[in-house]
């Protein structure tokens, strides 16, 4: 019969907060396994060490490196991968002789614990236990005397060795974070944390719930006193509010006189998939959201932030609100639908930031999923080749502007990506367009018409130029006109999707002779190019 092998979650470190179920299993198992750096000491076994006897067989599991560098000739993760082999060999001779192991893990035996490595290689061989323990994410937690999460706020669990990129990326998606393995780690999160404007927010905890703890805000921190057993915090925003205001202030209220900033943010087109990491860091870190209320409404509210929903016709006014608000100190959102810098926002920002009186006030674009982009995903690829992205408003410029860049797009072969074709005041322009159309380009060519991509409302339909009713186009509609080489396809039944459009990366050369015309797909094709497609495609026996 062979032994049982016990992961043992032993805590953060204070042993009173060891379970009753950890102690049973120490004091009945005739072997305890821990490890340690080579220096020795075991925090798993000094967190016990009331419970050993003199009975017990230790296996004292010591890492050939921990940070630094190996003469290894497999590096540092051959040294590791030696350590944990032979380790394995080790406690597998005594759960072959039937005696049970209990190995030790600060903590939770599967929370970042080396315990999951030796877990892996015996568990197939031997049966396993794992007994949880008090988890150092939950101690910091006790050791802030602050929520770690509430409500519908999320918490992330993060390793500090992600590059800085990814970790500024994760912390800015996050409600609430915890980053553990600090140590030489520590600068990297630190300026991760500032990259996303959060580490006013954020919180250190070292050794919770022992002797040796120490808590400070994060920023106050030196590297070089930093230890592997560290955390980084950001606690819940609700209890962080709570507290700061009970002690002096709300942190996350911009100072007068201290410098802010504007960030103007792409939303995408619809929904929190849409949205990039960037963006929702910057929301995160906003004190101020300012935008159209239609798009105001898509960022949820949280403590510490103060939403301002406007008209969609007042853009210079905004954005001289919004850069008011950042030269007191705020740090502003200023949010678009799709990218901001696309028939959006950011021009409008930076039009009034180069005003003499805003020129010192730091200004961010980031990017959003544009509607275009987000309608073509949706039926293909039809804006695979060159295409023009035109606004069909009047409201800034004249309709004969509009008109004549249609046309000349249309007559440079381009796919256009028409924005703005319709509205409450505008409803016949869309007749004129496509007459105008028309008069360029076959009535087979595809036309996607696609409304609120990506919301409930959503309604993506292919038509041709001569079918399209401008009576189904409203504000929330995007048009797709194709080229002369955009098609549209049926694939096989049964098939996702059914049915593509796309347009081919490649284009007729310029000497090809014999256009013709293929109703069937709506499409303008050379009979040099169907030539190619045609050496291109492979005989049966290819395709089989």
């Amino acid at each position: 019969m062979t032994g049982t092998l016990i992961g043992v979650g032993v805590g953060p470190g204070d042993p009173q907060l060891l379970t009753l179920a950890a102690v049973a299993a120490i004091s009945t198992s005739p072997v305890v396994a821990f490890h340690s750096a080579r220096h020795g000491r075991s925090v798993a076994r000094g967190i016990v060490a009331t419970h050993l006897r003199d009975g017990h067989v230790e296996e004292h599991l010591v890492y050939p490196v921990t940070t630094e560098t190996t003469d290894h000739p497999g590096g540092y993760e051959g040294a590791l991968a030696d350590f944990y082999d032979e380790a394995t060999a080790r406690l597998a001779r005594h759960l072959a002789a039937g005696r049970d192991v209990a190995l030790l893990a600060e903590g939770d035996p599967f929370v970042h614990s080396s315990y999951q490595h030796l877990h892996e290689r015996l568990a197939a061989r031997f049966p396993t236990r794992v007994i949880p323990g008090i988890s150092s994410i939950t101690a910091a937690g006790a050791s802030l005397g602050r929520p770690l999460v509430e409500s519908t706020e999320t918490l992330v669990v993060l390793p500090g060795t992600l590059p800085e990129e990814e970790l500024a990326a994760r912390l800015g998606e996050a409600d609430a974070a915890v980053v553990m393995k600090l140590g030489r780690t520590f600068p990297t999160v630190r300026a991760a944390l500032q990259r996303i404007g959060r580490l006013d927010e954020a919180w250190y905890v070292e050794r919770a719930s022992t002797s040796r703890e120490r808590v400070a805000r994060l920023a106050d921190v030196a590297p070089a006193s930093v230890p592997y057993f560290a955390l980084a915090v950001l606690p819940s925003r609700v209890g962080a509010i709570c507290a700061d205001e009970r002690a002096a202030g709300d942190p996350l209220v911009a100072d007068e006189g201290v410098a802010g900033e504007v960030a103007v943010v792409g939303l995408g087109p619809a929904g929190a998939l849409w949205l990039t990491p960037e963006a929702k860091a910057a929301l995160q870190s906003a004190t101020d959201v300012i935008g159209y209320a239609t798009y105001t409404d898509r960022v949820p509210a949280r403590p510490g932030l103060t939403i301002h929903r406007s008209d969609n016709k007042v853009e210079s006014e905004r954005a001289e609100f919004a850069l008011d608000l950042a030269r007191r100190g705020h740090r502003v959102a200023v949010v678009s639908s799709g990218d901001p810098g696309v028939f959006a926002m950011a021009s409008a920002v930076l039009e009034v930031a180069c005003e003499p009186d805003y020129a010192h006030v730091p200004v961010r674009v980031l990017p959003g999923v544009t509607a275009a982009h987000a309608a073509a995903a949706r039926v293909g690829a039809p804006l695979g080749h060159d295409y023009a992205t035109i606004s069909l408003s009047d409201r800034l410029k004249p309709l004969d502007v509009v008109r004549d860049r249609v046309r000349a797009a249309a007559a440079a072969d381009l796919v256009l990506a028409l924005y703005n074709p319709a509205s409450r005041e505008r409803t016949w322009q869309v007749g004129v367009i496509r007459d105008d159309l028309l008069a360029l380009r076959p009535a087979t060519t595809p036309v996607v018409v696609a409304r609120a991509v990506g919301s409930d409302e959503e309604s993506v339909t292919v038509t041709t130029l001569g079918e399209l009713d401008p009576a189904i186009v409203d504000m929330r509609t995007l048009l797709i006109i194709g080229s002369s080489q955009t098609v549209a396809v049926t694939r096989a039944p049964g098939t996702s999707p059914s049915r593509v459009t796309y347009t081919p990366r490649r284009y007729p050369d310029a000497g090809a002779s014999g256009i013709e015309t293929d109703p069937g797909q709506g499409r303008v094709a050379s009979a040099a190019q169907a030539d190619r497609r045609s050496a291109r495609r492979p005989t049966t026996k290819e395709a089989s």
